[in-house]
């Protein structure tokens, strides 16, 4: 239990291009399994954006930031309110592992392992091939503050802003990870 009580909420850089970071979820393995892959529980916390459950199988998210929190915070300048992107499936194992491509030409890859521990689960995000310092900057801070969200959903508790948590972890990101 004690792993779980030292968890650090900031991810870190595994490889030069890859970024981990890991949250404990109160909550089922199902239930965090449906808020990965339904998108009526995804939209809340991430994108919207129905699945077939396959390998291969494509799909789209649509992000609509605005709409996670209550209020939502100032949205920095250069981003729209809402904003698609097509993606596939890699890799599926129910309830336990899901892989996607990041983006159309699967520039980059995304996987979400979950592990049952105690009363919850124990999710491990890996985005890899992130192209450069920025983007890098960008997603640390996105997945961060999404995954926060996340978090606050399973447990039935509310959370920061979305855009002024999301600008405050850049600028943190941006000290953290190596220039």
């Amino acid at each position: 239990m004690t792993e779980l009580v030292t968890l650090d909420a900031y991810g870190t850089l595994i490889e030069p291009t890859t970024l981990k970071i890991q949250r404990f979820l109160p909550a089922t393995i199902e239930r965090v399994w449906a808020y990965l892959t339904e998108s009526d529980h995804r939209r809340r916390w991430l994108a919207a954006g129905e699945m077939e459950m396959k390998a291969g199988s494509p799909f789209e998210f649509v992000w609509r930031n605005d709409e996670l929190t209550d209020p939502p915070g100032e949205r920095p300048s250069g981003f729209a309110e809402e904003h698609r992107m097509q993606s596939r499936i890699v890799e599926l194992d129910p309830p336990r592992k899901l892989v996607i491509a990041w983006g159309a030409n699967g520039d980059g890859e995304v996987s979400f392992e979950l592990e049952p521990r105690g009363a919850g689960v124990l999710l491990t995000l890996t985005h890899r091939r992130l192209p450069d310092r920025n983007v890098m900057l960008k997603v640390a801070a996105g997945w961060h503050m999404h995954l926060d969200i996340l978090v606050a959903r399973a447990a039935d508790t509310g959370t920061e802003p979305f855009w002024d948590g999301w600008s405050r972890l850049h600028g943190e990101y941006d000290e953290r990870l190596p220039a």
